[in-house]
């Protein structure tokens, strides 16, 4: 196979926002990772382990060019001088990251160092677990076959949104960890990009890409803001810190490094309704939307609504960006029950970049340590939790629980 990761500019925008956080403000912060495939019956064989060790071992001998990064700073204008060199030092530490396979043909797949450092292994070693298991897994002309349902789906779905089947108003592509290949990415965002331009993807707009180095490439929007882990790290990191306010740790943090700018928050790392305990009069004003990952998204946005109101705030000034496992489908959904009532966005990740014949791999890599110890995402979603400590989830319930009923 050829190099699938070339360029350190090939993650999700939100890896560099974190980053900046990472460096400037929790250098000491130290994190374990693990990967998981929520795909029961999925199997990785030896073959296809000795081309993820050859495609990470690859992956580490790269570094930013100065090119590269007068890019970044061009596409994510908020990040510091400071952290811009900080990424030229910067590169991949190939003894931080193991991977191997068990009899049960399990993969086991784990980094560990400082998270301002381990922070951007996640996506691109997901990509290429994800693109050497279905090269590997299936047969070349059953491999060309799901390549070509791919592109007849993409067409699909171009075509209902020009019809106006489909009405999402602005959406972006979400898909890097779990898209189908490197080349089959560039092109369907490509190809978004151009039919957005020519006016053929009705009354939806398309703004951009998570995928930082697709966003050069094809001079559109990289978009993202912040993802659990930020809240996990900076929130639970600290044992000496009550995790029930995960979200007032995370929120100060923020503001510090980034003032109003990049405000998009996420609300169910220990769940939406404990967020909101947080969420006051003065949050409610700095923050410019907020993003559904897990839960009923209808129930999350009226909850939002609410919330916004009570505070005496009009909805209509804010941005509710939808992003759990969405479909055009879904989306369309969405957009007809708040299209009226709050700024809209919606994230599409694999059923833009891995959306075959056959089931995308569900899979993930999470923190589960920091500093030794253990953190927990907890969502809105029974059944999402990733965590190898019981107790520390049951601790995090209880506190949780004890906030909720006495605030």
């Amino acid at each position: 196979m050829d190099q699938i990761i070339t360029s350190l500019l090939e993650t999700d925008q939100y890896k560099f926002n974190m980053g900046q956080v990472a460096f400037s403000q929790f250098s000491s912060m130290i994190t374990t990772w693990r990967y998981k495939c929520r795909n029961a019956e999925v199997r990785f064989t030896r073959q296809m382990v000795d081309e993820i060790n050859r495609q990470i071992d690859l992956y580490c001998g790269l570094s930013f060019s100065r090119e590269e990064l007068a890019l970044l700073k061009t596409k994510i204008p908020w990040l510091s001088q400071s952290f811009i060199q900080y990424l030229r030092l910067w590169h991949p530490l190939r003894d931080q990251i193991r991977c191997s396979v068990g009899d049960d043909g399990k993969l086991d797949l784990c980094a560990e160092g400082p998270w301002c450092q381990t922070i951007y292994y996640e996506v691109p070693l997901l990509a290429i677990v994800n693109e050497v298991y279905f090269r590997y897994a299936y047969p070349q002309k059953k491999y060309e076959d799901l390549v070509s349902s791919l592109y007849q789906r993409l067409e699909d779905k171009i075509e209902a949104l020009h019809k106006g089947k489909f009405v999402i108003g602005p959406f972006s592509e979400f898909g890097l960890r779990r898209r189908f290949s490197a080349k089959t990415q560039y092109d369907i965002v490509k190809e978004f990009a151009d039919r957005g331009k020519d006016g053929k993807l009705g009354a939806s707009t398309f703004v951009g890409t998570s995928n930082v180095l697709l966003a050069c490439q094809l001079g559109i929007k990289a978009v993202g803001t912040m993802a659990h882990e930020a809240i996990e790290v900076i929130g639970q990191g600290d044992p000496a810190k009550n995790p029930a306010y995960s979200n007032k740790f995370m929120m100060d943090a923020w503001h510090k490094e980034f003032g109003l700018l990049n405000g998009i928050y996420l609300t169910d790392c220990i769940g939406t309704k404990c967020f909101l305990l947080d969420l006051d009069d003065t949050e409610c004003r700095l923050w410019d939307g907020f993003r559904h990952d897990s839960g009923d998204p209808i129930a999350w946005g009226e909850m939002m609504l609410a919330h916004l109101q009570k505070h005496h705030i009009d909805p209509k000034t804010k941005t509710l960006l939808f992003s759990d496992n969405l479909t055009f489908e879904k989306a369309s959904e969405l957009y007809a029950a708040f299209k009226d009532k709050a700024k809209l966005a919606f994230g599409i990740g694999t059923y833009i970049a891995n959306d075959t014949d056959v089931p995308p791999l569900n899979q993930v890599m999470k923190i589960i340590k920091v500093n030794g110890n253990p953190v927990a995402k907890l969502s809105d979603t029974p059944g999402k939790t990733m965590c190898e400590d019981l107790t520390y989830v049951d601790y995090l319930h209880r506190a949780i629980s004890w906030r909720l009923a006495h605030e």
